[in-house]
């Protein structure tokens, strides 16, 4: 592991890492830094945690939104994959006779 000294909204931080995940990391932390200091540019937020809470809800809606890759289930975001899942899982166990069903 690799440790790997951040600084967000005026803080330092420490994290470890493999070293082939830095690169990741470091853009993960520009995205959040990048967003935090938006955020709190715009002076309706302040305290660190709530700026740091906002991103995070930001973050989330950027990832539930994202899209796949072409193929074939191209087009789909990420958030209609989870739903998908989760409307397969209660159809399985609404087909499964109740004493599977409660064996789980």
């Amino acid at each position: 592991m690799e440790r790997v000294d951040i600084t967000i909204l005026g803080r330092d931080y420490s994290l470890a890492c493999a070293p082939e995940e830095k690169p990741a990391l470091l853009a993960a932390v520009q995205h959040v830094s990048q967003l935090a200091g938006r955020i709190q540019g715009m002076g309706k937020i302040s305290g660190n945690e709530r700026i740091a809470v906002m991103a995070a809800i930001q973050i989330a809606g950027e990832l539930l939104t994202m899209r796949a890759p072409d193929g074939p289930l191209g087009g789909l975001a990420v958030g209609d994959f989870k739903r998908r899942i989760v409307d397969m899982n209660s159809m399985l166990d609404s087909a499964l006779p109740q004493e599977t069903r409660t064996a789980k």
